[in-house]
């Protein structure tokens, strides 16, 4: 976070026009610190400061700022410094940053760029931006399996610098196919005279071009990979996608998520950013359909208008039969979809996943149903009244927490997003469900 004190001499620099030191004071600062100060300033000053910066760390801020700064700052800038700027970009990140451009403004700053990057990130915005491809950095090391330990570090001196990571030293043959791996340390021990062919891992885990980006972070995660190499259908090398671009993925699926399980059905960008009419417009479907839900829940109380006209203390506890299963089934809801995101709920774990959520939802459901049965007789002196309440709310927990865990693992294994399986929604079908039971049992139980 940027001290007082440095934004202080940082304005007070800018203030006095004082270009030697503002250069000086920029140098020592992080750029997301200066990403982070730049909206508060007016915009020439946030020119001047993006002038004053080296290009690599002025890269850096440009990639942290929001689209609309960012389109500013280009303007004061011009095509030429923001040109140099995208060149000390990886490419990934300069496609990703293009990819938010206008068309025409892209093809100017594209034009502006060296042939040669400029050729790499038009084939990454071919690709789809949720796939491997439109992840992948184009910048990686990577030497054939017929030459020697000393002649592949002679190779990596030479392209390490320009690479995103060195950490794996990919193998590939005549056909440009992958065909083994080494890690830095690896090579460095190595006896200089060895072949790589000989010393290479040929068990290689890649991703294709076209797989999806969470597979990919899935990937990552589970072998604690710094880097994953990308193939096409011909098992060529194309890129690396590399771990920092599997947080930013995980960030962005954990958002989506999590959007999804309140019943934002499709979160497209960050939706406290968007227009009141675009915010309400995602959200006003599933909650129309949802007030029809808790409609149909009120209609079930209406058949049942005999029964509780025969015992009115029914109603005092409709609130809490109708809460508190539905609160469960969104506790194991959260626990599944959880789950099944970091790839903890495998296929072989579904049904031990499901039993334990039974298995709790069963020790849930008869403590309260114990404790909201001695709470009705100790308030309405009816024993019968303590029973249809306290069993109720027992088995409509145990219910919940079968459906919580049991409806996104249907939907995930039919294809669907299980986020889609939103608390809302499940908690509406417990408001109906909870009230045909707690109603069937005293119909029963009381008439």
């Amino acid at each position: 976070m940027l001290k007082r004190e440095d934004r202080s001499e940082i304005l007070e620099c800018l203030h006095q026009n004082s270009l030697s030191k503002l250069r000086q004071c920029l140098r020592d600062l992080h750029a997301v610190d200066i990403a982070d100060l730049l909206p508060t300033l007016p915009l020439p000053q946030r020119i001047k400061i993006m002038r004053m910066v080296d290009k690599d760390k002025a890269s850096d801020i440009l990639f942290k700022l929001d689209k609309e700064e960012v389109l500013l700052l280009l303007e004061g800038l011009g095509p030429k410094r923001t040109a140099e700027i995208l060149g000390q970009m990886f490419t990934d990140d300069a496609a990703d940053f293009l990819g938010e451009l206008p068309e025409e403004q892209k093809d100017i700053l594209l034009s502006l760029m060296e042939a040669a990057d400029a050729e790499d990130i038009r084939e990454l915005l071919n690709y789809d931006v949720d796939t491997a491809g439109g992840l992948m950095a184009t910048e990686y090391v990577d030497v054939k399996q017929d030459i020697t330990v000393a002649e592949a570090i002679n190779i990596l001196r030479k392209t390490a610098p320009d690479a995103e990571t060195v950490y794996y030293v990919y193998v590939t043959n005549d056909r440009e196919q992958l065909v083994g791996v080494i890690s830095l340390r690896e090579l460095i021990i190595a006896d200089p005279s060895a072949l790589i062919e000989d010393i290479m891992r040929t068990k290689v885990f890649s991703v294709n071009v076209r797989t999806d980006q969470e597979e990919v972070a899935k990937l990552m995660s589970k072998y604690d990979f710094l880097a994953v190499p990308v193939v096409n259908d011909n098992m060529q090398l194309l890129g690396i996608v590399t771990f920092d671009d599997v947080m930013d993925v995980m960030e962005e699926e954990a958002t989506e998520d999590m959007m999804r399980l309140v019943a934002n059905i499709e979160p497209e960008g960050q939706e406290i950013e968007s227009s009141f009419w675009i915010r309400a417009g995602k959200r006003l479907p599933w909650l129309i359909g949802l007030l029809f839900g808790g409609l149909l829940a009120g209609n079930v109380i209406q058949n049942f208008s005999e029964t509780l006209e025969h015992m009115t203390a029914l109603a005092f506890f409709i609130t809490a039969l109708a809460g508190g299963p539905g609160n469960a089934a969104s506790q194991s809801l959260t626990v599944v979809v959880r789950g099944l995101a970091t790839g903890e709920v495998n296929r072989n774990k579904i049904l031990a996943v499901v039993w334990k959520e039974t298995q709790v939802g069963i020790l849930i459901g008869i403590v309260c149903g114990l404790l909201l049965s001695v709470m009705a007789y100790v308030w309405q002196q009816s024993l019968i009244l303590g029973l249809v309440v306290g069993l109720s709310l027992a088995i409509s927990i145990v219910i919940a927490t079968i459906l919580g865990s049991l409806v996104p693992v249907i939907m995930n294994r039919i294809g669907v997003d299980p986020a889609l399986a939103s608390g809302p929604f499940i908690a509406t079908l417990m408001d109906i469900t909870s009230m045909v039971i707690y109603f069937g049992l005293a119909t029963l139980l009381i008439i």
